[in-house]
């Protein structure tokens, strides 16, 4: 029977279809990789994938195996985090995930609500990573996020916070810079900061505007970008451009000594949309706290009011 270990390994060099980047996103010596699959294919008595000049594919029988194997890793996966969970809740504790601000930065009057209301619930807070997957699969590690615009999801519940507008992050020695503001259709061609391939792709080009272009952005560098601080440090290399909430590029601009970006107003673009999300079958009782206090502050639109 393989082992835990040997399932994870082979669904990763799958996805990064090469031996020697899945040995580095697993910190483990390529060779020890290699001999490790190369014993699960023995033990199964197939071959899993395609060996070339290029790096591996999935043989058919590879395709089949990866199918079932992510089954169980993901119903595995989903038993500890539902006992994480209760285990949070038991100690009367939240796990807070975000990107780029933390919630009380976000979220101001959530938090002080939250902390004025239930002063014996205890909030963890998490930084995430820009989504990887579906809005379902990102947030499976938390309690409830705060994240701008989520892409929707059967399994998500999202409680819409705020609007604001988009900007457009560039380096202070790019062209645009200079500008007091700009259109949609002036950056639609410019080119964008990349991100990696595991993102969530609705989500990773929302920030370069391919909900306004109807497709993807023509010019992405090949950087693989994974969270905010490493996209504003492509940006700020002068290398690519990118798209963000009002208020995080503040944050990126006036928070980060020696990082010369400037932020330019996006005259036209639809606004982005801080919200707080959820999924539905959330094994922590203390969330439903925390969306009714939100739902609580919302004001004759049904939407929280912030300062």
């Amino acid at each position: 029977m393989p082992k835990l270990r040997q399932l994870r390994h082979f669904v990763t060099i799958a996805e990064e279809g090469q031996i020697t980047r899945a040995a580095q996103k697993l910190n483990l010596a390529q060779p020890a990789l290699s001999s490790g699959v190369a014993q699960l294919e023995s033990q199964l008595g197939v071959a899993l994938f395609h060996r070339h000049a290029h790096g591996v594919s999935l043989t058919s029988a590879g395709e089949a195996y990866l199918g079932k194997v992510l089954v169980a890793l993901t119903a595995l996966e989903d038993a500890e985090l539902t006992v994480r969970a209760l285990g949070r809740a038991a100690r009367d504790t939240v796990e807070w995930g975000f990107i780029g601000s933390p919630p009380m930065v976000q979220a101001p009057e959530v938090f002080r609500a939250v902390a004025a209301t239930h002063p014996d619930l205890k909030i963890s807070f998490r930084e995430l990573s820009f989504p990887r997957g579906t809005t379902a699969s990102w947030l499976r590690e938390v309690d409830l996020a705060l994240c701008y615009s989520p892409t929707p999801h059967a399994d998500i519940a999202t409680l819409a916070l705020r609007t604001e507008p988009r900007v457009v992050l560039a380096a202070k020695g790019h062209p645009l810079a200079q500008r007091a503001e700009l259109t949609v259709a002036e950056v639609l061609d410019e080119t964008f900061c990349g991100s990696d391939p595991s993102l969530e792709p609705t989500r990773a080009g929302f920030w370069r505007l391919d909900d306004h272009r109807g497709g993807p952005a023509p010019n992405v560098t090949a950087d693989r970008t994974v969270c905010p601080h490493e996209t504003i440090a492509v940006v700020a290399s002068g290398r690519a451009i990118t798209v963000a909430p009002a208020s995080n590029a503040a944050n990126f601009v006036n928070g980060l000594p020696g990082v010369e970006v400037a932020a330019i107003p996006l005259r036209d673009a639809a606004p982005t949309v801080l919200s707080l999300v959820w999924r539905k079958d959330a094994p922590n009782p203390l969330v439903e706290t925390i969306v009714a206090i939100a739902e609580s502050l919302a004001d004759g639109d049904g939407r929280p009011t912030f300062a």
